[in-house]
């Protein structure tokens, strides 16, 4: 089993209210246009560029850094289901993982958080390839020890977590919340290609051992 980071085990509230503040612009500003440029189907960047045109997201997280300001979550920005579903997947003798688009500095994180709760932790930058992109759920097959066909992806979004890993042969679980996951979540592509859907993590345990047990 597989867990994307974003609105998946992080709740990102808290750090796009930063990205906000860094561009001194309201949050609620800031949240309403995020919301309007992902209903549109764009990519959730443009919204910076609404605010500053020409914005370099990447240079940007630099800069912020370098003022001592870097993106950042912690233990408090997990959702309340995560630990405790992580624990019971464990017990059940689950393989788990964590694989998502973040940054190095976000790998360090999640090394920290998770490294004593999951198998293994990916990051794009760590395999030079993001979501959507095909090539991220290959090296995905390639470092988790069991076929395509036996792999749980979980995430929020349809377009970067879902159909990508449907793509590579992967089974897939879209959980209800965050923007995408509201925003996406009456979207026919979510019931023909999810193998099961989620409003919380904790249905996980539960869902997973009545798909083992139907396929035996």
């Amino acid at each position: 089993m597989v867990f994307d980071v974003g609105e998946c085990l992080v709740d990102e509230t808290r750090e796009y209210g930063t990205w906000a503040d860094w561009l001194g612009v309201p949050r609620h500003t800031f949240a309403a246009m995020f919301g309007a440029v992902i209903a549109q189907g764009r990519d959730y960047r443009e919204t910076f560029q609404e605010f500053r045109p020409g914005f370099d997201l990447y240079a940007e997280r630099e800069k912020r850094a370098a003022a001592g300001r870097p993106e950042h979550f912690d233990e408090k920005d997990l959702y309340p289901d995560v630990r405790p579903a992580l624990a019971e997947l464990r017990a059940d003798g689950l393989w788990l993982a964590v694989a998502g688009n973040q940054t190095v500095r976000a790998g360090g994180i999640l090394r920290d958080l998770f490294t004593a709760d999951v198998d293994l932790i990916g990051t794009s930058d760590d395999w030079g390839a993001s979501k959507p992109d095909p090539a991220f759920f290959t090296r995905v097959a390639e470092v988790v020890p069991f076929a395509a066909g036996e792999i749980l992806y979980v995430g929020d979004r349809i377009d970067n977590d879902i159909r990508p890993a449907v793509a590579a042969g992967m089974k897939t679980a879209l959980i209800r919340r965050g923007p995408w996951g509201t925003i996406q979540r009456n979207d026919p592509e979510a019931d023909r290609l999810t193998t099961m859907r989620l409003d919380s993590l904790l249905e996980l345990p539960e869902k997973v051992a009545k798909f083992n047990a139907e396929e035996r």
